[in-house]
Formats: C-alpha cells, sequence, structure tokens
C-alpha cells in the first residue's frame, strides 16, 4: 500500500500544558482511523497539523507529492452571496458533475431536503455542516480528515456516512486514507479499522490500536489489566463496558485481531450492567403503576406561510414504571416536542396528557445556559447544593464523589462553572438532575460535548438509575446501551414501536416510510395532510403543493442553463465545421444535454402536475 502522509516525531506544547511529544504516525492507502481521548486532549488539534492548518514546535508532517487532503473541522465560514450550490461544487458546471453517480449519492444522503440555490448564509449550523461535509466527499481527496462529521445528522444520516465512507474507503484495493474525531462509538465500530487515543494526560503521547471501538476497548483494558495496580479505578469502569460488549450488543460485529483471554478474564464475574427485575422493582415502589399516559394526543405547530403541520396526530402512549425507550427519528418530526409534552412544559392541541400522582420529571435539554445562574459557583459546590449525599448502585456518595465518578479531576471539580468547557457543563447538568432524585428522566441528545471515557461513565451511572428514562438522541451505541427499547417519529404524526431496534427505524426509512428527508423545512410535505389524489391516489396537500413549486422553479433554471449552453454549442460547431475531430465532440456532448433536457423536462411535468 502505497504512504500518503505521516507525523514524524512532532510535539506541540500550549502554555504549559504538553498535547504531544514526540508523537510519529503513519497514513497509507486504505487506512480507517478512529481518534479518540479526552475533551481538550488535542484531538483537533492533531488533525489540523496533519491538514498543514498547524504547525507542530517540534518535529514535521510528511507527505507524497501531489496527494490531496480535505479537512472537515468544526467552523463553517460561508462567503456572503454564495449558494448551496456554490458551496459544494464551486464553478463546476451542472453537467460536469449531475452525470456522476458517487457526487448524486452524496446529494441524496446529505443535500435532498435543501434548495441548491438558496443563499448559504440562510442555512442553520446543522446545515451548514451538512453542506461542507458534501463539499468534501464530492471532491473526493486523498486523505480525508474529519472532525466530529456526525454532529447535526440523524440516526439515517450517521448510517448513509458509514456506509458511503466504508464503500469509499474499505473496499480491497481501496485508494485513499480516512481519519475522523468522533464520539460516536457506532459510528467507530462501523467504518474505522485502527485507532489513535490521544491520551490527553500530560504525558503527549498517542497508543495505537487494531480494530474498531470494541475492539479498541479490550485492548486498552488490557493494557490496564497488567498496570492494575495504578489503573485500578479506571477498570472498574472498563469491567462493565466489556461486559455490554461481551454480551453481544446490536450493532457491535467487530472482531479484534489479538488475544482477548487476559481482557475477558476482567469481566468472567461481572454481573448484567442493569439488574432489569430489581430495577423495576424499585421504579413500581417509587412511582406506582401510572407514570405518564399520552392519550390520543394532537400536537400542531405554525408555518411561516400562517398554515399549520400536524407534529403527533391521535397518538397513545403509555410509559410505566422502569421504562427505558430510546425515541428516534427524521429532523423536525417532534422529538423535542414530544419530550416538552412529557415534561408538562406543553400542552397538546387534542387529547391529553395524564400523570401519577407521585411521579418527579427532571429533563436534560440541549441549552447549557441553564447553568448561567450558578455561574459562580464550582461543580461540587453546584451538586452540593442540590443534595450532600445520593445513593448510586447501593453506595451513598457525596457531591465529591459523584463528581469524580463522571470524570471532573479534584481540579476541575472545584473551577467555578462559567470556566468549564462545554462537555463539563453538559455532565454538571446531568449531575444536578441525578441527585434531585427524579423517578423520570428526560434526556435531549445527552452525549453532545461528551468524549467517549465520559459517555461510558454516563451510561454506568444510568445503569443503577431504577426511573422511567427517556432518551432522544442520534447516538446510536448509547441508545442499545442504556435503552430496552426503541420508538421512532417518522414525520407522518405517528408514533412507532421498534421491536427490531434502530435497524428496523433504518430500514422503514429505506422502504420509504413516513417523511423523506429533513420535515423541519415548511415546504416538506407532512403525511398527516394527505388525504386523497389524483389517479384514484392521494390528493396532493398545501405542502406537498409548494414543495413541487420549488421543484418547477428549480428545474426551469437548470433547463434553462442547459438552453443556453446548448446554444454555445451549435454556434461553435458553425464556427469552424471543418474542423471534424472538434465537431464530433461537441456533437457528443449536444446528445449529453438532449438526454439530460428529456430528463429534467420529464421531471418538470410531473411536479407541474402537483401544481395544477
Amino acid at each position: 500500500m502505497a504512504h500518503l502522509l505521516g507525523a514524524d516525531s512532532i510535539s506541540l506544547t500550549i502554555g504549559i500544558r504538553t498535547l504531544l511529544d514526540d508523537v510519529s504516525l503513519g497514513l497509507d492507502d486504505g487506512d480507517r482511523i478512529g481518534v479518540v481521548g479526552p475533551n481538550g486532549a488535542g484531538k483537533s488539534t492533531l488533525l489540523r497539523m496533519l491538514a498543514g492548518a498547524a504547525v507542530p514546535d517540534d518535529g514535521r508532517i510528511t507527505r507524497v507529492g501531489g496527494s490531496r487532503i480535505g479537512m472537515l473541522d468544526q467552523r463553517d465560514d460561508v462567503p456572503e452571496g454564495a449558494t448551496v450550490l456554490d458551496l459544494v461544487h464551486g464553478d463546476d458546471e451542472t453537467h460536469e458533475w449531475a452525470s456522476d453517480p458517487r457526487v448524486r449519492a452524496v446529494h441524496a444522503g446529505l443535500l435532498a431536503d435543501l434548495d441548491l440555490d438558496k443563499p448559504a448564509t440562510t442555512l442553520s449550523g446543522g446545515q451548514r455542516r451538512r453542506v461542507a461535509l458534501a463539499h468534501l466527499l464530492v471532491e473526493d481527496p486523498d486523505v480525508l480528515l474529519l472532525d466530529e462529521p456526525t454532529n447535526h445528522l440523524d440516526v439515517e444520516g450517521v448510517a448513509w456516512l458509514a456506509e458511503h465512507l466504508r464503500n469509499r474507503y474499505g473496499r480491497p484495493g481501496a485508494a485513499g486514507a480516512l481519519v475522523v474525531v468522533t464520539h460516536d462509538r457506532w459510528f467507530l465500530d462501523a467504518v474505522c479499522s485502527r485507532m489513535w487515543e490521544v491520551r490527553g494526560d500530560g504525558t503527549g503521547a498517542v497508543d495505537g490500536y487494531e480494530g474498531g471501538y470494541a475492539a479498541y476497548i479490550l485492548a486498552r483494558a488490557e493494557r490496564s489489566r497488567q498496570a492494575a495496580a495504578a489503573a485500578e479505578k479506571r477498570n472498574n469502569l472498563l469491567r462493565k463496558e466489556l461486559a455490554w460488549l461481551k454480551r453481544g450488543a446490536p450493532a457491535r460485529t467487530s472482531k479484534p485481531k489479538f488475544r482477548v483471554e487476559a481482557a475477558q478474564s476482567l469481566i468472567a464475574d461481572e454481573p448484567p450492567p442493569r439488574d432489569q427485575l430489581e430495577l423495576t422493582q424499585m421504579a413500581t415502589k417509587r412511582l406506582g403503576k401510572d407514570v405518564l399516559d399520552l392519550e390520543d394526543v394532537t400536537v400542531r405547530v405554525p408555518l411561516p406561510d400562517g398554515g399549520e403541520r400536524t407534529l403527533l396526530d391521535d397518538v397513545t402512549w403509555r410509559l410505566g414504571p422502569g421504562d427505558r425507550y430510546g425515541v428516534v427519528g427524521v429532523n423536525g418530526a417532534g422529538k423535542t416536542t414530544l419530550l416538552a409534552l412529557l415534561a408538562g412544559r406543553r400542552d397538546p392541541e387534542g387529547g391529553r396528557v395524564r400523570r401519577g400522582k407521585t411521579v418527579e420529571v427532571a429533563e436534560l435539554t440541549q441549552e447549557v445556559t441553564e447553568l448561567d445562574q450558578v455561574g459562580d459557583l464550582t461543580a461540587v459546590q453546584v451538586v452540593d447544593r442540590e443534595k450532600r449525599t445520593v445513593v448510586v448502585d447501593g453506595k451513598e456518595l457525596t457531591a465529591g464523589q459523584l463528581t469524580e465518578r463522571l470524570g471532573f479531576t479534584r481540579e476541575r471539580a472545584h473551577t467555578v462553572v462559567r470556566n468549564l468547557s462545554g462537555g463539563e457543563r453538559r455532565r454538571l447538568q446531568l449531575l444536578r438532575l441525578l441527585v434531585s432524585e427524579p423517578n423520570v428522566l428526560l434526556l435531549d441528545e445527552p452525549t453532545n460535548d461528551l468524549d467517549t471515557d465520559t459517555l461510558a461513565a454516563v451510561e454506568d451511572l444510568l445503569d443503577g438509575w431504577p426511573g422511567t428514562l427517556i432518551v432522544v438522541s442520534h447516538d446510536r451505541y448509547l441508545l442499545e446501551r442504556v435503552c430496552d427499547r426503541q420508538w421512532a417519529l417518522l414525520g407522518d404524526g405517528a408514533l412507532r414501536d421498534l421491536p427490531g431496534g434502530v435497524e428496523q427505524y433504518l430500514e422503514l426509512r429505506r422502504a420509504g416510510a413516513g417523511v423523506s428527508g429533513d420535515v423541519s423545512s415548511p415546504s416538506a410535505p407532512s403525511a398527516a395532510d394527505t388525504s386523497g389524489g389524483p389517479d384514484g391516489g392521494a390528493a396532493p396537500s398545501a405542502a406537498e403543493q409548494r414543495q413541487a413549486k420549488k421543484a418547477v422553479q428549480r428545474l426551469e433554471k437548470q433547463l434553462a442553463r442547459l438552453t443556453q449552453e446548448e446554444a454555445r454549442l451549435h454556434e461553435q460547431m458553425a464556427a469552424d465545421p471543418t474542423d471534424f475531430e472538434a465537431t464530433a465532440r461537441l456533437d457528443a456532448r449536444l446528445r449529453e444535454l438532449t438526454a439530460e433536457k428529456d430528463d429534467l423536462e420529464m421531471q418538470w411535468l410531473e411536479a407541474a402536475e402537483l401544481v395544477e
């Protein structure tokens, strides 16, 4: 395999912190590297140095001449006046990319819900991120560096990206290499063949591991076992993570290529992560028979044009003591609204929400600004103010012990809240909720800003929590790890049970169930609004007609561009009819244009039918 990129004895110190010290790494054709480590360890900095956007204090980055490097970082700068099409394809003519099935697949996977002629400055942060990712995948560099590419992607988008990257870089004999920084452990297992761990412990070391996330956990546990005297505290957490992997969690299919007998001995006597019967009994005692019931609930949201869209249509959902449910769905389908109903922050337009007499609900939202009111207190003080001690897994823990269990060092636990990082604030939010001892816990994207070790600690804490748990997340690993069952919002107003888990949800989406794409845009059709139709089918709703009108306008612009190009080609052919070679080339392009126009005109006719 050809060598593409290397780091030769690189070192970097920021202030008094050593991020990297004498680190040597290499990338060859076919490499798919996942980068993990604590927040602030230097993962993104390492990527920027490999991309040439940052320079090490010592050592050097070597690159094979002519190799192209592309990087997705966490900043999405948008030039004034640029459209989505400009950002993805630059000055390329439509015919240059539209005929490429690989490019069309990227459009379908990441841009299906976006108007390509829309000014990029009007896009949300998540949409800009997807556009930047689409541009990189279309460019197809020799070395692709991705920093948190799954942020702002739903479960379906993450699955599509994983498959795309596997097909591109994982096939036999594939050219090019991939390096990805992400906290999405399912994605790491699905895509990566090797792992780099940036330790972040002051040593400046980066350790390499064969295999995906599951193999990395096993190998790291083996190394920890060999240094048990120094790492016993860390092993306690790894044991439960390994026990989960051994039990055969869904999507855990990668097989490590090294001996795992020693690592297996770590978990030989480990009980299951959750004693379901005991937790259910505890939950029943605390909650009673009735918890939360949605009865014939209907929820509508206003649209900018004065209309309405139905998020939930006559939905009935009953939550019992000890239920642990994950909720997945397309963007804008109403997942956060569903949590607001359960939390009592929103009333339905129809039906009712019944709450048991003993229910105490706590909700983890996506807003970390709610900690601003305690910005002058330390993390330990915030937890201690809620409750001095709390019982977890039958053990009484103080505020200091609880913060330590969720990854706060002694120094960081006594740091004032306003100086904490985003990930630390997220952990503190969860701790505040847990020490208040609710019996119903609602988590909205709880994995945001958390590294893989912290996620394992959060899951470990939730394992022994006996109440009713509802988790909205695009993190497939988390859903399969802490929830017993999944439910789906597909944008059609219904809430569906998924006995087959996330994989069943993806199969439903592939089969076209629910509303396609991102339904957060007012132009997207809602199945709840559909009632009857042309040719004996469903009549187009107002939303579908708006979507069709936009499609007509877009197709007309594309047809106009093709017509102009067609005229230019005729002029070039007439200018020098004796140049047979040039005439043949122009004639071939004319035939391509004719085929493209025929296809676009057929699409135009179908869209125009709906508009009428």
